[in-house]
């Protein structure tokens, strides 16, 4: 039974044609299974977007839902609230009449945040609502971007300098372990990370030199050099990285991995370490997982009408193998997890074997492979079957056993989702046999195969339109005469670092698995057969669903054909 707030939002939520009849009753029981708020759960499920939610939100409480992306704001409201607590707070000032200040907030109901308002401005405070993005992104826009510390990086590598000399290349253990634990290492470190989260990026390089250290982020899928703090800080920033991941600092010879968590701006994030020795001290990646950046609604995925229809008719299945398939950063992990949170509620069994557990997910047990203790893919999902699973999930099919075990499950009537390393989705047929399955098998566990790539978005502030020349038209393929070819690019600004790129999207290749593939697969045909076939019934390459999103102006002909260049 829905508290009395929620039944009040679940009628706005039908009035408004935002959730259906069905999709309230499966939210009913999943929140009386995980005491989840209904809006959060709404939103996680992918029944509907933030701005719905919050729109009827608003509604709920009798307050005005404001766009703030197309909405001016007073600057002299702004000058009001200063940008540390609008920060703190989460708050956007956008305008004042006579004592009443109203602030756009993402949470109207927190009484603290709008108390510190009252005190902070000396007016009374009228709370509107907005989203959470939309809030940051104004918070940049109006403000500029945070200070992580108040201290600049010039000033604490001054510190950690001034109180620590020249440092041998050999430390004791209990010496490292007292120069991470400084305060100006600890800040300098946390700037390091709380700057890399701030930018959106993806993962954290420290890469030490003979006589100099980088540190670079991986921002939208190409490496940015950030800054190089001297040399003789590696040791410390080493320690002190290591320590919060519970590594063994004193040992240098062997690569070790762990991870952590940082809070930044009241969200907490999830840090995978990583260490590998190298001639020059050890190299460092971190891999920032931020489960708020996490897209767990298909529609979210950009496939388009078409491709969506086909991926839910292949979810569709009870049994079967799925198969998403892309190199490593492609974005493969988003789109299972997507596939299992639309599949999510709880009258399935779904079960997980993970190399690592990236994301928890609720609902979904998860188990995290352990080669060492002897938990395998292989040994993981023969455990798994002993587990009553509707649904199961392989991070990765790395060799021949694995691949067997997912194929005979997804024949025994389990749905199987799995990932495998193959440039297109055709190539995914032949790459299962090359393990050592029968033809027969994979040609009647194969459901369908979904490839995919990464490509940087165009910037939205300073995207223009352009009509490229002749020559480069018909270099592409395209024919200039067939109509007025517009595409896009970004020129550069500050929103995007001069890059003329802001986010990333992705490009799809969905494969269904139709009987005359299964008989190409049956006499072993080649990729390029199967292709072929694929594209004979509807299949839209990964190449050909780039050139698309380009002419919408989501992406550039010169990343799609970056990321896509082994199709030549």
């Amino acid at each position: 039974m829905l508290k009395k707030n929620d039944q009040k939002l679940a009628q706005i939520l039908l009035e408004n044609e935002v959730l259906t009849p069905e999709q309230l009753e499966q939210a009913e029981r999943e929140r009386a299974a995980t005491g989840e708020e209904l809006a959060a759960l709404l939103i996680r499920r992918g029944f509907a977007r933030v701005d719905q939610v919050l729109r009827c939100v608003a509604e709920q409480l009798e307050l005005p839902y404001v766009d703030l992306a197309d909405y001016s704001i007073d600057p002299e409201a702004l000058a009001l609230l200063p940008k540390d607590v609008a920060y703190k707070c989460n708050a956007i000032p956008v305008f004042r009449i006579g004592n009443v200040l109203t602030v756009a907030m993402s949470n109207p109901g927190d009484v603290s945040v709008i108390d510190t308002l009252r005190r902070t401005t000396k007016l009374e405070i009228e709370p509107v609502i907005s989203s959470p993005e939309d809030i940051r992104d104004a918070l940049e826009q109006h403000y500029g971007p945070q200070a992580v510390l108040d201290d600049s990086i010039d000033e604490m590598i001054q510190k950690i300098q001034d109180e620590q000399p020249e440092q041998e290349k050999e430390e004791e253990t209990e010496k490292l372990k007292q120069i991470a634990e400084d305060a100006p290492v600890i800040k300098l470190v946390n700037l390091i990370i709380g700057q890399a989260i701030r930018d959106g990026a993806s993962d954290i390089h420290i890469n030490p030199e003979e006589d100099a250290l980088h540190v670079r982020y991986r921002i939208d899928g190409i490496l940015h050099e950030a800054f190089s703090p001297p040399k003789n800080l590696q040791a410390a920033i080493t320690s002190r990285i290591k320590i919060l991941a519970e590594l063994d600092i004193a040992e240098t010879r062997v690569p070790q991995d762990g991870r952590f968590q940082a809070n930044f701006e009241g969200k907490t994030v999830d840090l995978r370490v990583s260490t590998l020795p190298t001639v020059y001290g050890e190299n460092i990646v971190m891999r920032i997982l931020d489960k708020s950046s996490l897209m767990l609604n298909l529609e979210d995925l950009g496939l388009g009408d078409n491709m969506l229809k086909r991926l839910r008719d292949i979810l569709s299945s009870s049994y079967g193998i799925i198969l998403v398939t892309g190199p490593t950063g492609s974005g493969k992990t988003t789109t299972l997890y997507s596939c299992l949170n639309s599949m999510n509620t709880p009258d399935k069994n779904i079960i997980t074997v993970e190399d690592p557990v990236e994301y928890r997910l609720k609902l979904i047990r998860q188990a995290q492979v352990n080669p060492k203790a002897g938990m395998t893919f292989a040994s993981g999902l023969r455990a798994i079957l002993r587990q009553d699973p509707d649904i199961i999930m392989v991070g990765e099919i790395r060799d021949s056993e694995t691949a067997k075990i997912a194929v005979e499950a997804a024949l025994t009537g389990h749905l199987v989702l799995s990932t495998l390393h193959t440039n297109d989705a055709p190539g995914a047929i032949t790459r299962l046999i090359e393990m050592g399955v029968e033809p027969f098998l994979v040609a009647s566990a194969t459901i369908g195969i979904i490839a995919q790539r990464l490509v940087r978005r165009i910037c939205p502030k300073c995207k223009k339109a352009f009509t490229p020349p002749r020559e480069y038209l018909i270099d592409l393929g395209f024919n200039p005469e067939k109509r007025n070819w517009v595409f896009y690019k970004g020129e550069g600004c500050n929103n995007c670092k001069g890059t003329g790129y802001k986010g990333r999207a992705g490009i799809y290749e969905i494969m269904t698995v139709n009987e005359e593939i299964r008989a190409l697969c049956l006499r072993n045909a080649s990729g390029d057969e199967i292709k072929k076939a694929a594209l004979k019934h509807g299949m839209r390459t990964l190449r050909q669903d780039g050139f698309l999103k380009a002419l919408r102006g989501i992406t550039t002909i010169e990343e799609v054909i970056r990321v896509t260049n082994v199709e030549g």
